[in-house]
């Protein structure tokens, strides 16, 4: 047996043991188990359905009852190619209720290098450690009183965070148990439409066709975040309701860039190497891919870029784990943390060197965090204006991203 196939084989284990990992309490017990015999079944905290909506939404039946109905638009991406992942809808259960804790009260939590996805709204700065996304791959919070859903694809290794209100009406979104080019497909609960997690688009059901708002949110080491955010807030992985084994890592030895993703369908870009780990970009209907070998370098990296006629830089810092790499996360191999910035501030364009685990642009002297904030010099309290991106595998980009350019080291 092939270590590609040993590791398709885990993978598929690992999904079925997510859908059915043991929950901590009666009522989340009784939750799961109705998620996972109906292809409809919300949590108890959604409050709004197609019926409530229908002045405001279309309505219509379920995609995930019926993908191939006749009252759906055109769908997006061919249906034969979205295809079963193990669980049922909700068999991985997003976390609805999260809970939270100072980070200024608990630095311990976490070893320096487990991964988080970092997300910051007008001040409210929050953690969502990838112990627990890579268990429920959907968080629906409220963050500095956005309505939000904080979504991680293990089978890509992407953290993308959508604004959940479509048309002005507020929803939530729950798993669907499908995959489309190996990567998360989300449904809503106000439609049942299908939304891939990659670009947030509704591809099959009533919304095809509608896009949310993503809001930048990286992957960032623990330890980066503290000192960026020290009065953020971090999600309280022991308080979801659930049982799971956070902090293993059920997708072990799936970064490994010789290997193929588990599931997907379709030809893959032979420009790189399926897993190869890659930072994209896309502006102004341009689209590039970093390898990450090409920024990493020693401690830290800063490379200065323009895409879409926008003046950009990519910082790049060591201490980051990859959170597929071994069985426990803090042990993954280290990845470092990137951040992807305007140069443009006050009007000017600024030009970015790395210093030790910081940066410094040759303008002002001013030192910067990988999180964009001036530490230190003139533009000290300064914050760059985060551009989204994505640490992701590069057979994900190019799928969604076709005419993207690849830049190797």
């Amino acid at each position: 047996m092939t270590r590609t196939t040993m590791l398709t084989m885990f993978a598929a284990i690992a999904l079925v043991a997510t859908a059915c990992g043991a929950s901590t309490n009666d009522s989340a017990t009784e939750d799961t188990a109705t998620d996972a015999t109906s292809s409809s079944a919300a949590s108890p905290s959604t409050t709004l359905t197609a019926e409530s909506t229908s002045s405001t939404l279309p309505a219509g039946p379920s995609a995930l009852d019926d993908p191939t109905s006749a009252d759906f638009p055109e769908p997006l991406v061919p249906l034969d190619e979205i295809i079963s992942g193990g669980p049922p809808p909700d068999g991985i259960p997003p976390i609805e209720d999260p809970v939270f804790l100072a980070v200024a009260d608990n630095l311990e939590i976490l070893d320096p290098a487990e991964p988080v996805v970092a997300l910051e709204i007008d001040g409210d700065a929050r953690a969502y450690p990838i112990r627990a996304m890579i268990w429920h791959e959907i968080v629906n919070d409220t963050v500095g009183g956005v309505p939000v859903s904080v979504t991680y694809c293990p089978l890509c290794n992407s953290a993308v965070t959508y604004r959940r209100e479509i048309n002005g009406v507020e929803t939530t979104f729950g798993t669907s148990g499908s995959l489309f080019a190996s990567a998360l497909v989300m449904y809503d609960r106000a439609t049942e439409s299908m939304w891939t997690h990659f670009d947030g688009k509704a591809v099959v059901g009533v919304l095809t066709g509608t896009q949310l708002e993503a809001i930048g949110s990286p992957l960032m080491a623990w330890g980066d975040f503290t000192t960026a955010y020290p009065e953020g807030q971090v999600l309280d992985w022991t308080a979801t309701g659930f049982n799971r084994d956070y902090g293993r890592n059920p997708y072990e030895g799936y970064d490994d860039d010789t290997t193929q993703p588990f599931l997907f369908r379709g030809a893959l870009d032979d420009r790189g190497l399926a897993k190869q780990r890659v930072v994209g970009i896309a502006v102004n209907d341009q689209a590039v891919a970093y390898d990450l070998n090409a920024l990493s370098d020693g401690e830290a990296s800063a490379t200065n870029i323009v895409v879409g006629d926008q003046d950009l830089v990519i910082f790049w810092k060591a201490g980051q784990a990859s959170a597929l790499d071994e069985g426990i996360l803090e042990d993954g191999r280290d990845v470092g943390s990137v951040g992807v910035f305007s140069r443009i501030v006050d009007g000017q364009s600024l030009t970015f060197d790395a210093d030790g685990d910081r940066f410094v642009d040759e303008e002002t002297g001013s030192v910067w965090l990988i999180s964009g904030e001036a530490t230190s010099g003139p533009l000290e309290g300064t914050r760059l204006d985060r551009v989204e991106h994505l640490d992701t595998f590069w057979f994900s980009w190019s799928t969604y991203q076709p005419d993207t350019t690849l830049i190797e080291g």
